[in-house]
């Protein structure tokens, strides 16, 4: 696919069994304004679907209607979770027509919804597990919101400074990873970006092999993960059995003060993974000069990492749902390109301390 075929993430959807829980769980804790409704009120029938925006990012949630629709088997199977990662595009046609002639992504016939705003085209790729790509492509709409949505008057929300998606990351079976990566470069026209084996990301217990992929100058990057042998279940495979196929593991959300919007975050109640005290110790000697205090970024328990470019800051909250599958990540970079392989052993400790209480570690 050329580097114009795709332009950006639209938005992200997931299938919930509650959307107004989880649009009042990203509207005050996670600081989104929630800017549309769909619903019976709007001439949907079958489903409820709020979405919500921060900066450049688009949170759909979605809830079925009816006990026999397929929103409602996805949620009972794996609980709530990713559904679609939808893709703008600039022209349909011609991403179709990639699609056919590289003969790798098996998707749908394209639809075209007419409104009074105009039209809209889109066509449903298919990706690991249940996920799907929607390819929309807005050329002959004219509105801030997708069709059958309203606006939504709602009390201003205070933002916490999310600007934009950095990247999303799917989980998949052991020794899959590679086949996913070629699917993405092969048939999309993604190029790899960095691979980590699990020499990388390992701890005494656990282990994960991991592949990233990117287009249009890292408009879009996915890394792929896969479990990897270890002398314990890894967090990975965890996912894998809660969610009972491959699926989007985590979104990581940029920020240009992290220190701003994970305090905001925690006063709102979001929970957050942990780091030990001797990770702080260390992290001057690690990283060298940074702009931040370190003592606050202990307080807050986020973690650095520095690559050739620079630095980034992150941190992850913990699941957000009740199963261990979904989480976000809030990350903040100064210059880094990488993904904080740094940081990853310390990641892994705080989530195996998770997955022993559960008593799947």
């Amino acid at each position: 696919m050329t580097q114009r075929a795709l332009d950006r993430v639209d938005y992200v959807e997931f299938y919930v069994g509650s959307a107004k829980q989880w649009a009042f769980y990203h509207k005050f804790g996670l600081g989104f304004k929630i800017v549309g409704y769909s619903g019976p009120e709007t001439g949907v029938r079958d489903k409820v679907s709020y979405l919500m925006q921060q900066g450049k990012v688009k949170i759909m949630v979605t809830n079925a209607i009816n006990p026999d629709s397929e929103i409602t088997e996805h949620v009972r199977l794996h609980g709530d979770g990713v559904k679609d990662i939808a893709i703008r595009v600039n022209n349909l046609d011609d991403a179709l027509n990639d699609l056919k002639e590289r003969k790798v992504v098996r998707f749908e016939n394209p639809l075209d919804i007419k409104t009074g705003s105009g039209v809209v085209h889109r066509a449903k790729a298919f990706t690991y597990g249940e996920t799907v790509h929607s390819l929309i492509d807005y050329g002959e709409f004219d509105n801030e919101l997708p069709p059958n949505f309203e606006p939504v008057d709602n009390m201003v929300t205070q933002e916490s400074g999310i600007a934009r998606f950095d990247h999303i990351v799917g989980n998949v079976e052991d020794k899959k990873m590679d086949s996913w990566v070629d699917y993405y470069v092969d048939g999309m026209g993604f190029e790899p970006l960095i691979s980590f084996d699990d020499k990388d990301i390992s701890t005494e217990f656990s282990s994960l092999r991991s592949k990233v992929v990117q287009y249009n100058n890292r408009k879009i990057v996915f890394p792929i993960n896969e479990p990897a042998p270890g002398k314990k279940k890894s967090q990975i495979q965890e996912y894998l059995d809660y969610y009972h196929m491959p699926g989007v593991q985590h979104i990581a959300l940029h920020t240009d003060d992290i220190v701003k919007t994970v305090s905001k975050m925690k006063r709102e109640g979001i929970q957050f993974q942990t780091a030990p005290d001797s990770y702080y110790a260390e992290l001057a000697q690690r990283v060298g000069k940074i702009d931040e205090d370190i003592s606050v970024l202990k307080s807050l328990n986020i973690l650095v990492d520095r690559d050739d470019d620079g630095y980034l800051l992150q941190l992850f909250t913990k699941p957000t749902g009740d199963r261990p599958t979904f989480f976000y990540e809030i990350i903040q970079r100064k210059g880094a390109t990488s993904f904080g392989k740094g940081n990853f052993r310390a990641l892994f400790q705080s989530i195996e301390k998770d997955q022993a209480r559960r008593g799947n570690l």
